[in-house]
């Protein structure tokens, strides 16, 4: 065990709250916002940045106070700075990259940045309120571990400890400048994709027979290796299962499936060369089985969390135990009014929902974020998949053939739940070093502002026409192909679906309820085994070359963990966020180089 950290000094409590804080973690927030907005609508991931927001603003103020003087940064300032941060970087979860583009392919309404970042910031308000509700509970009676914010508070503690631990700054920003510099280079160069030259044969008298192929290419099916390093930063992280489960998905989907389905007349070819990719095209199959297991599989383990549900609504209930003293208290009921009284008029003056259906549809988010909370704090997964689902079914039957009701209305939930979730991590960290949760709470909300102003503004610019830009080779979108093909499903049955989507979608389904009961079931040597339902049903709908990358980088990262485990445990995770932070700010930075000066 290694010894408890030291601190270098006795932080003085009166600086907590202060303006520096706030105004740094509200930056750090509209910039970290831009990371995950990216990195959403590449893979359909959020990632939590408040290790990287502690390490950032730690190592920013000892600049700061190295080079100018002045009182010394404290703990307690840089943890109101990574809450505030923290918040602002999970407003890709309040929308931006799932349900909000979906709308806009389905229906073509499209929000200008004013109602856009107000409707973003309503969706965090709801789940910032909650948690604040129900924090005494989760964390001082029930003292669930919420292992996020453990780890934040741990690595807190390591700068702060005599001796702390520079290092891991100047890791989190040679992963940044390095992924930056490969991403100016492929750019600047257009580095293409190396194509593996390998192809499949066509199957005689098949479709793609009678298109003049005799076979199918590795390059049309998207079976190549990227130059960038995003994603091998993002598999890093994810760990060797989900990289190998990513590689199996891969292999099955475009490997074997897509042929298949080609040969079938099922999706319709792409240009007829071997270097063409045709992703956009065969996407609009896969997306039914791969889906189907996602939601299946989320579902399945969302179902295994009985006794945290149970828990939930039982005598312990973080709605009654949790509020007895500060939950529902009256200022806590005014907040909760006031939440929800801007959450239904937006929804009812932007997506034209009955101000009923609305109104019963945030009810249903504070029930269903408590829920997403509780099982976040046991394990470590925020349920936001199944929030989603299970709210688009419920209104599916309330709102028959709305797309703005059954899209929308579960934005609220989703979103919601994530940021209810995300905000018990951070406020589990200020309890590891006795900061007062009401000023978290001030940053909480400041932080998501900034992320809903800056985030709205970054993914306008990102994405002007999603309709054409996402689900395709640049923006695969895949949490957005799973909120429209739910959407759609609901709206106009079976008949949305392509040819033989059908049958993929039940074998989907299957797959996802069976891998996710043996997952949960399994002994713990033999579950390692088992492939993540969740990874191979993203394998389906994102690029090969992109699940190549995330398996090469989970490799990676589970070989340096055998090799050198002490530098794993203290610099993998760091170097690897720089590296997505580093990407993905050279990416929207060139996305807007391209709006001002067109190339």
């Amino acid at each position: 065990m290694p010894a408890p950290a030291v601190l270098n000094e006795q932080p003085d409590e009166k600086f907590q709250l202060t303006v520096r804080a706030v105004l740094t973690g509200v930056v750090l927030g509209g910039g970290l916002s831009l990371c995950n907005i990216y990195t959403g609508l590449k893979v359909g991931w959020s990632l939590a940045m408040s290790i990287t927001a502690v390490i950032l603003t730690f190592s920013f103020w000892q600049l700061v106070r190295a080079t100018l003087g002045g009182r010394r940064f404290n703990i307690f300032e840089t943890n109101i700075s990574q809450t505030a941060a923290s918040s602002g970087a999970a407003i890709s979860s309040a929308g931006l990259v799932a349900p909000i583009p979906a709308l806009t392919m389905i229906t073509g309404q499209v929000l200008g940045w004013a109602p856009l970042a107000a409707w973003t910031f309503s969706v965090c308000l709801v789940g910032i309120t909650v948690s604040y509700g129900i924090r005494r509970q989760m964390i001082e009676v029930d003292k669930l571990p919420f292992p996020g914010g453990l780890a934040t508070g741990e690595t807190l503690k390591e700068l702060y400890a005599v001796g702390g631990a520079i290092e891991r700054v100047w890791m989190l920003v040679a992963g940044a400048v390095t992924a930056s510099v490969v991403k100016l280079t492929e750019h600047l160069a257009s580095v293409p994709l190396w194509n593996l030259p390998w192809r499949i044969s066509a199957r005689v008298g098949g479709a793609l027979e009678k298109a003049g192929l005799s076979s199918i290419s590795f390059g049309n099916l998207g079976l190549s290796l990227e130059p960038t390093l995003l994603m091998y930063g993002v598999g890093a992280i994810a760990g060797i299962r989900t990289g190998i489960s990513m590689l199996l998905g891969t292999v099955m989907a475009w490997g074997v499936l897509m042929p298949w389905v080609y040969d079938n007349g099922w999706a319709q070819l792409g240009a007829l060369n071997p270097t063409s990719s045709w992703f956009t095209k065969g996407v609009q199959w896969l997306l039914w089985p791969g889906v189907a297991m996602m939601v299946s599989s989320a579902l399945t383990s969302f179902a295994f969390s009985w006794r945290s549900i149970l828990n939930t609504f039982s005598g312990k209930s973080p709605a009654e135990a949790g509020a007895g003293r500060q939950g529902f208290q009256t200022w806590f009921l005014v907040a909760l009014i006031v939440v929800l009284a801007f959450s239904v008029t937006l929804q009812v003056a932007f997506f034209q929902i009955k101000p009923w259906i609305a109104a019963l549809g945030v009810l249903f988010t504070y029930l269903l974020a408590i829920v997403a909370a509780r099982v976040a704090g046991e394990t470590n997964i925020t349920p936001v998949g199944p929030m989603g689902k299970v709210t688009q079914l419920c209104f599916a039957i309330l709102s028959p053939g709305s797309p703005s009701a059954n899209l929308m209305a579960a934005n609220v939930t989703g979103g919601a739940a994530s940021q209810c979730a995300d905000m018990m991590h951070d406020l589990k960290t200020g309890s590891m070093i006795g900061a007062r949760s009401s000023y978290q709470f001030v940053a909480q909300v400041c932080g998501a502002l900034a992320g809903a102003t800056a985030g709205s503004a970054a993914y306008l610019i990102l994405i002007p026409d999603p309709k054409n830009q996402l689900l395709t080779d640049q923006w695969p979108a895949p949490a957005v192909a799973t909120w429209k093909a739910v959407a759609e499903l609901f709206m106009k049955g079976f008949d949305a679906l392509p040819p033989g989507a059908i049958q993929g979608l039940i074998i989907g389904l299957v797959a996802g309820v069976v891998l996710a009961v043996l997952e949960k079931t399994m002994p713990p040597k033999v579950r390692r085994w088992v492939p993540s339902p969740a990874s191979m049903g993203l394998a389906f709908v994102i690029p090969a070359y992109n699940a190549f990358s995330m398996f090469l980088g989970s490799l990676v990262g589970w070989a340096l963990g055998k090799w050198v485990p002490s530098w794993s445990a203290r610099f993998l995770i760091v170097f690897a966020s720089g590296i997505i932070a580093g990407e993905s700010l050279t990416g929207v930075g060139l996305a807007i180089r391209q709006v001002l000066f067109g190339h």
